[in-house]
């Protein structure tokens, strides 16, 4: 865990350079409103990692001292069986991620920007609650636990660089690992891109089990996922497929649907609820666009504002939650999530916005005063809420258009 946390600075150094390389090609590869929405849903991401894992660790710390079949030596050779065996591990937890309903609806949100860059590697899920199961098999073989965590957190930090457009083909290690290129295929929702390229480090699994392909020329990515999610709010983008799968489980009359709603293959809805609504169209490259809302300067400038405030409250409870009590940790990402559903309100032009802005003032204050939180982060707070207030207030007009 420590590992993704000091590598945070890294990742927003490459993405201020991405950013730059970005604007002076003018490829247009970066929108506000997608980038603030992918680090809104990272931070929540990372949060509730933090809070979610605790039972799973627990039990597979049981497993590697009570059950484990074999001793794993302390080598840097079994070091690197254990990352080999864990990136195939994770190859088919990634893979039946996009197969099965109930697993696609905790990874979806990954795959619900229209754009690829480097904010999109942090649009991680918080709605997993299976995943963990996959990697039972490392405890059985003894590889401990903070060995599994620290490859675990490698794999996902290598997977961060390879969601970029600016970097082309890589010649002989785009056969052999996940790039740049093999990643946006898996990124794109063309009829011959899609479920493809599975593999986290190594894209030798997809070569293996068929499910490779490398990115043409004549093809180029479309981003996104077939049935948009035409929102900027983090919390919608962990739902909205749960909501759908309930919904359906609900109103199929047939005992054995709702069962296969969950754990059926993407996609598959019972016969008695398609009747009723409608199929949706099939998937037209030439008649897509993305998603996008218009907003003024002024709403832009603070919704920045807004998501330094954001930035600013994850890192405080990122370094802090080994200090607080359990309460205390619930009432930290209960201030966060207003906060970030907040600047999704923002970002949408939503009526509410305003008046969740002054709820979330009132949550994020509590939050500083009544819990322990470091002196940098009270002082930053104070410090953003002032400059919110001076911003709006040397503006004309709304501050938050609706």
């Amino acid at each position: 865990m420590q590992i993704i946390l000091y590598a945070i600075p890294g990742f927003f150094i490459l993405m201020a350079l991405e950013l730059a390389i970005d604007l002076k090609r003018k490829t247009g590869y970066y929108r506000l409103n997608d980038a603030i929405a992918s680090l809104s849903i990272g931070m929540l991401s990372r949060v509730v990692t933090v809070i979610k894992t605790l039972i799973p660790l627990s039990i597979y710390g049981i497993l590697v001292e009570d059950v484990a079949v074999y001793s794993w030596p302390d080598s840097w050779l079994f070091w690197v069986g254990a990352f080999v065996l864990y990136d195939f591990l994770y190859y088919w937890n990634h893979r039946l991620g996009h197969e099965m309903s109930v697993l696609w609806a905790a990874h979806v949100v990954h795959h619900s920007s229209e754009e690829y860059n480097l904010t999109t590697a942090l649009r991680q899920t918080s709605g997993s609650v299976l995943n963990w199961l996959f990697f039972i098999p490392l405890a059985f073989l003894g590889i401990p636990l903070e060995l599994m965590l620290s490859i675990a957190a490698l794999n996902l930090v290598y997977q961060f660089w390879v969601h970029t457009r600016h970097v082309g083909r890589l010649g002989i290690l785009d056969g052999i690992l996940v790039t740049p290129s093999n990643h946006r295929v898996h990124h794109a929702q063309n009829d011959i891109y899609i479920d493809k390229n599975y593999g986290g480090v190594f894209i030798i699994w997809d070569r293996m089990f068929g499910t490779f392909q490398p990115e043409l020329d004549e093809q180029p990515p479309i981003y996104g996922i077939r049935t948009p999610l035409r929102s900027w709010n983090p919390i919608w983008s962990n739902w909205h497929v749960y909501r759908q799968l309930i919904s359906d489980s609900r109103a199929t009359v047939h005992w054995r649907d709702k069962l296969k709603v969950w754990f059926g293959r993407t996609g598959w809805r019972p016969d008695d609820v398609l009747a009723k609504l409608p199929p949706k169209k099939p998937f037209n490259p030439d008649t897509f666009s993305k998603f996008d809302v218009s907003l003024s300067f002024t709403t832009k400038g603070y919704a920045l504002l807004q998501l330094a405030l954001a930035i600013c409250l994850t890192l405080s409870l990122l370094t802090q939650f080994t200090v607080m009590s359990f309460i205390e940790q619930l009432f930290a990402c209960l201030a966060l999530v207003v906060t970030l559903s907040a600047l999704g309100g923002i970002l949408e032009n939503k009526s509410w916005a305003f008046s969740g802005e002054v709820f979330k003032w009132f949550m994020v204050l509590a939050m500083s005063v009544l819990l322990p939180v470091e002196a940098w982060a009270q002082w930053s707070i104070i410090g953003l809420l002032l400059t919110s207030l001076l911003w709006l207030g040397t503006r004309r007009g709304d501050p938050i258009d609706a």
